[in-house]
């Protein structure tokens, strides 16, 4: 847990690049312990954010009532000043890279020269568009093996996809499938009805 703290605070970082107060919901399972959650609060405190224990998990909508009221209440504080991370005037390389290295902490993008002529076409007609990162969610690099809060790395622009209806650009990074997006253990694997037809493995 205390590894991980690097990555909350990557996060909670994150989030304030938006003008927007962070609060942070620990999903807790049966396995956590008392330790590991007053860590993970306490690192909030300094922060000077809110945590708030979340066990729906387990209890369904009721282990999540405390959490919904409390970020009701962080709302109807007001204190939100919402901005983009980039403007939409920004060139679609200077979107890209804003995001690689405000928000993964990268010390720039790289692509070959058909993907820089690929995104320098869709400057004229769809320069405005914002941008939707593709890469591992297991890290804010593109090695979903490099944890916590790497920084100082580059991210590989691999493929550029235009969603002109949608109106935005996927910018495909590393070696990620976009879809169908499962985990690594698909939670289907341990799912299965026993001899008496009742479902087990849902949680």
């Amino acid at each position: 847990v205390e590894a991980g703290l690097a990555n909350l605070e990557r996060h909670v970082s994150n989030i304030r690049h938006f003008g927007l107060p962070p609060m942070v919901a620990i999903n807790k399972f049966s396995a956590d312990t008392d330790a590991e959650v007053a860590m993970v609060k306490d690192r909030c405190a300094e922060l000077g954010i809110i945590a708030v224990e979340s066990d729906h998990w387990a209890n369904g909508g009721a282990g999540a009532e405390e959490l919904a009221k409390t970020a009701v209440q962080v709302m109807a504080k007001g204190k939100s000043s919402f901005h983009p991370l980039y403007p939409d005037e920004m060139t679609l390389w200077n979107k890209i890279r804003t995001i690689a290295t405000s928000l993964y902490g990268a010390d720039d993008v790289i692509a070959d020269k058909k993907i820089r002529k690929q995104i320098e076409g869709y400057q004229k007609d769809y320069g405005h568009f914002p941008i939707c990162m593709a890469k591992t969610q297991y890290s804010f690099s593109t090695d979903p093996d490099l944890l916590g809060a790497p920084s100082g790395h580059m991210v590989p622009i691999r493929e550029v996809r235009l969603s002109a209806g949608a109106e935005f650009l996927v910018v495909v990074c590393g070696d990620i499938m976009t879809m169908p997006g499962l985990p690594r253990v698909p939670a289907a694997n341990h799912i299965h009805i026993d001899s008496n037809g009742r479902i087990a493995g849902l949680f």
